[in-house]
């Protein structure tokens, strides 16, 4: 078993992770601002705008997992805004890389990145040898990227996942999807017809556990379900999961972009993307199906 450091692992994906993790064997400690050495998953500090790291940890660590990274729907786009969404992901990259390369002890490092690198690709196929798109959101995961790509340049085994929508009952998009519903109302954005590319939290989850087991798996994978689907069926599909009563209703795009102004593309663009490269190496998806997907999280609250 393996000692596994994750940046990031009080967030969505970095709690569950962990319990995954452990549940498997592996020793598992995150990085955050606070240390708390005493806690389930004993953490350690770092700053990375500072560039600081506690490197007694990283010494210990066989794998690390980067997930740190200021929300990208967290508050408007300022250019202020922006640039820190980007500095929280490049700066954490290049804080870990200074760290792993002076303590020489980590094999591989795998980090997040996110399907808004391919900007709003419409109705088109996408695969993890398409070019980047246009707009903040691709421009920001390029920039993204290039850190990830750093990371393997110094000869550390690197994996990065663009990740789509994760599905989960307890954050994210669909738990404020969830939220509305309990009010009775259902809504999809603009036309509807932009393609969301979705995946189950578990397995976001067990696609980071399939790298850490698979020494062979380095490069760009795409971390979503097999079967995208437009922003209307993904409305429609959580209704039927849903079951109660609600009524569908369409957020006009006019009206998101005067309260959100260009944070509006983060639900008015889309992106059809393929995951055939993460089935290649062998992972099979728990839930392939969108409705099946919706109806665990709900039930199962997770």
């Amino acid at each position: 078993m393996s000692t596994i450091l994750i940046a990031g692992g009080s967030g969505l994906v970095g709690n569950r992770l962990s319990v995954l993790l452990k549940a498997q064997g592996h020793k598992v400690l995150h990085l955050s601002r606070r240390a708390n050495p005493g806690a389930a998953f004993p953490t350690y500090a770092w700053d990375p705008a500072k560039g600081t790291i506690d490197e007694n940890v990283v010494a210990q660590a066989d794998v690390v997992i980067n997930l740190a990274g200021t929300g990208i729907a967290g508050a408007r786009w300022t250019t202020a805004r922006k640039q820190l969404i980007i500095d929280s992901r490049v700066q954490s990259a290049y804080t870990l890389l200074k760290a792993m390369k002076r303590t020489g002890r980590t094999s591989t490092y795998l980090s997040a990145a996110a399907v808004g690198y391919y900007g709003n690709s419409g109705d088109r196929p996408v695969e993890e040898t398409t070019p980047p798109g246009k707009g903040f959101l691709a421009e920001s995961c390029v920039e993204w990227e290039k850190a990830i790509h750093a990371v393997a340049a110094a000869g550390i085994r690197t994996a990065g996942f663009r990740i789509g929508i994760v599905l989960s009952s307890r954050g994210g998009a669909l738990e404020k999807m969830l939220l509305s519903l309990r009010f009775g109302i259902n809504t999809y954005f603009g036309n509807g017809s932009q393609w969301y590319s979705w995946i189950h939290l578990d397995d976001v989850c067990r696609l980071f556990m399939h790298a850490v087991d698979n020494p062979e798996m380095k490069g760009i994978y795409n971390a979503v379900a097999p079967n995208p689907v437009t922003n209307l069926q993904f409305a429609k599909a959580l209704g039927k999961t849903w079951k109660g009563p609600s009524l569908l209703l369409p957020v006009p795009a006019i009206a998101l972009r005067l309260v959100l102004g260009e944070m509006a593309d983060v639900v008015l663009t889309g992106q059809r993307v393929s995951s055939k490269k993460a089935s290649d190496t062998g992972f099979v998806f728990q839930f392939p199906d969108l409705e099946a997907a919706l109806a665990d999280v709900i039930k199962r609250k997770v």
